[in-house]
């Protein structure tokens, strides 16, 4: 069972920080995000990693060397050009003949990622999007009317929203559909569904956060402290 992590972005988000160190190597207490996310991926079972890289990617080799010493396999994979968040899994098309996770660099989760591998199993699914349901205050009170007439008010509601959690489970057949180049997992999920395949869902419970921007990578700092990650 392999993980493939999507290691290749600019994190602009997070500059000025990102300007020397790539994102997913971020300190996190005594960690960094990647070695989080490794290191919760094996306990789930996973041990064969391949990081797909862009940007500064020799610190990823020079930081983590082949995994030994998270007791995990690590190989990289390194793009000449940006490629998306879906193209680069084209370069490894040989290496991955049996369903595979991906998941972005920047997300830290508790989900059980055995469980979603096996559900994506027995599913005979294609491709196994995570979501999870976030939920925004809306700043403002919203009316309810018939033309003029107001019948109802809610003051500030929260608006909830599915979203894509950044982490995916794969049938090797997907790898077909993919072509060379930029490519993002939104437009394969739009390509799967447009030729008949099988798209699940799982919806992610559990706690996540993206540690995309400032705001976020201190949320993150917090619940580590607190033991919440």
């Amino acid at each position: 069972m392999k993980v493939v992590i999507m290691a290749g972005g600019l994190g602009t988000r997070l500059r000025p920080l990102t300007h020397i160190i790539p994102k997913p190597l971020l300190p996190l207490g005594e960690q960094t995000i990647l070695e989080i996310t490794i290191n919760k991926l094996k306990n789930h079972g996973f041990k064969e990693f391949i990081l797909a890289t862009n940007y500064k990617s020799d610190l990823f080799a020079a930081y983590l060397k082949d995994g030994s010493q998270l007791g995990v396999s690590i190989t990289y994979s390194k793009e000449a050009k940006p490629l998306g968040t879906a193209g680069p899994l084209k370069l490894l098309a040989s290496e991955l003949n049996e369903p595979f996770i991906v998941i972005n660099g920047d997300i830290i989760t508790n989900l059980d990622f055995s469980k979603l591998y096996s559900t994506h199993i027995s599913s005979k699914a294609k491709m196994t999007v995570v979501t999870k349901i976030l939920q925004t205050p809306l700043q403002y009170g919203v009316i309810t009317a018939e033309g003029d007439s107001v019948s109802a008010i809610e003051e500030k509601p929260n608006l909830k929203f599915e979203i894509l959690a950044g982490i995916y489970v794969l049938s090797p057949e997907v790898l077909n559909i993919i072509p060379e180049g930029m490519y993002n997992m939104p437009q394969l999920i739009r390509d799967l569904i447009s030729c008949g395949e099988n798209v699940r869902k799982y919806v992610l419970e559990d706690y996540w956060l993206d540690v995309g921007q400032m705001e976020s990578y201190e949320q993150a700092q917090k619940d580590v402290k607190e033991g919440i990650i």
